[in-house]
């Protein structure tokens, strides 16, 4: 993988925010806040008052409730966003970037395919070493797309020799830029950012971070109240060593499953990537008490295991996706050269630890969060990809937008449908497919868990919880459950 060494992926420690901050820094007062932190190291012009930028201000300047809600996600990771900043020399207006590109959310998916708090595109982040797979997308790792999204710009100012049109060429790809250039060279124009001819993304890109710099460097002329960001590190880096369960990891660290999520946003499935990378950011505070617990855990400790049988008419992909891994996997931990699998043959899976909706933040339970979704005067419908489906087509079918139907399954237009895939539609008008719900009491079987019987008649865990009584933590065989069903699908 792409990955850089460990030897350039040092540890995020407390020796490092001393050892690795600029002299200039040192030397003046310490700071208790990282906005005045922040902008100590502003280098670019924030005293320009093009009509763009004075645009975006009268936003920002209306705008508390967003500064308070990007202060609170930014807190985590701000910090190291600015140590990175710090090393690199750079301007520290671009530590501002991910309040443009993605308000701080690190789940942050654009309709045009690009993710995490810096927006990387596919084909970007993997030229910068990000991996994109199955278990793990590096373009949301926190200490990964921050040194790529910085090495990037570094790049682009080397290429532009000015960061205003780097900043231009991050948003829109520098041949974009380079081609505007180039036209207005030809027409005896100004090459300045603020004369070519780009896309109205790019060309409100710049003067937004222009007008945030304003904001952050003297938040009371502009009406803002900036919530304090302690001048301290937040988490540090672990190495996990090998494949760990989140589950497993939250209780290591006395963490809780979304908090390491949200650290560690670059994790897809319910445990950390087999093939890494093998860390996990954690709190502070919590690191040295993760690491000598995780040191002391055996190894068949770390990932749950179960022994699965063999049936007539399996397939390693239809096991894979019954216990919602991967048959890469499955032929690893089992030895196999190939996909050939024999009735009656004994393999070992792993699987979760707890239940798939506890880990809450995987790209699939995120999903499934987004489509469920209620969207005020429409109607929920579920469509089972076709052979030959597009979302131009399905959206055409059901006069809905091809970009509206991506995002209501947390997706982008650009992404490939799988035949069998499960979406939902919110159509304006009920089709003739609207649902039936009525009452049905189900018995549990052996084997059944919620999330089984939640997925079996397309209802959330939480719906049966609600509709249920529980007298144990676990369902028995016998039990009987009450359930609202859509009597108009057929269930197996």
């Amino acid at each position: 993988m792409a990955q850089s060494t460990e030897a350039e992926q040092e540890e995020v420690t407390k020796e490092q925010t001393v050892s690795k901050t600029p002299k200039k820094v040192l030397a003046e007062k310490p700071v208790s806040n990282l906005w005045e932190r922040t902008r100590r190291g502003f280098a670019m012009n924030l005293d320009n008052n093009h009509p763009r930028i004075l645009a975006e201000l009268r936003w920002y300047k209306n705008s508390q409730v967003y500064f308070d809600r990007v202060s609170e996600r930014a807190s985590p990771y701000f910090y190291f966003i600015l140590l990175e900043a710090e090393k690199r020399g750079v301007p520290l207006e671009l530590a501002l970037m991910p309040i443009v590109e993605s308000a701080f959310d690190p789940f942050a998916y654009s309709h045009a395919g690009a993710s995490g708090l810096w927006q990387f595109m596919p084909a970007t982040g993997e030229h910068y070493g990000l991996e994109q797979n199955w278990w793990y997308d590096g373009r949301r790792d926190v200490v990964a797309a921050t040194r790529a999204a910085l090495d990037y710009m570094i790049r682009l100012h080397k290429m532009f020799d000015d960061w205003e049109l780097a900043l231009a060429a991050f948003n829109s790809g520098p041949g974009r830029v380079l081609n505007a250039v180039n036209k207005n060279k030809k027409l005896g124009k100004s090459t300045r950012f603020w004369d070519l001819d780009l896309p109205n993304e790019t060309t409100a890109y710049v003067p937004k971070l222009i007008a945030l710099g304003k904001i952050v460097r003297n938040p009371a002329k502009y009406g803002i109240k900036l919530p304090p960001i302690p001048n301290k590190p937040h988490f540090a880096k672990v190495n996990t060593g090998g494949q760990l369960d989140m589950a497993r990891a939250a209780q290591l660290s006395g963490v809780t499953m979304n908090e390491l999520y949200r650290l560690n946003p670059g994790v897809n499935r319910w445990s950390t990537p087999p093939s890494g990378p093998h860390y996990l950011l954690v709190p502070i505070d919590k690191a040295e008490s993760f690491q000598t617990k995780l040191a002391q855990l055996p190894a068949e400790k770390r990932m749950q295991w179960r022994r699965y049988t063999v049936k007539s008419g399996d397939s390693l992909i239809k096991i894979a996706n019954t216990f919602h891994t991967k048959t890469s996997l499955i032929k690893e931990v089992n030895e196999m050269e190939g996909d050939l699998i024999r009735a009656g043959e004994s393999l070992l899976i792993p699987v979760p630890a707890k239940e798939k909706e506890e880990y809450a933040l995987t790209a699939a339970q995120r999903r499934i969060a987004k489509q469920n979704t209620h969207r005020a005067g429409r109607h929920k419908l579920n469509y089972s990809v076709k052979s030959g489906d597009s979302f131009w087509s399905i959206a055409k079918q059901y006069q809905t937008g091809v970009q509206e139907l991506a995002r209501w399954n947390g997706m982008s237009p650009r992404d490939t449908l799988k035949i069998g895939q499960k979406l939902v539609v919110w159509t304006k008008t009920k089709a003739a497919q609207d649902s039936v719900v009525r009452k049905v009491h189900y018995k549990v079987r052996s084997g059944d868990s919620l999330s089984v019987i939640a997925d079996k008649f397309n209802v959330a865990v939480s719906q049966i919880r609600t509709w249920n009584t529980f007298d144990s933590k676990y369902l028995q065989p016998g039990q009987q459950l009450t359930l609202y069903v859509d009597v108009t699908r057929a269930y197996d």
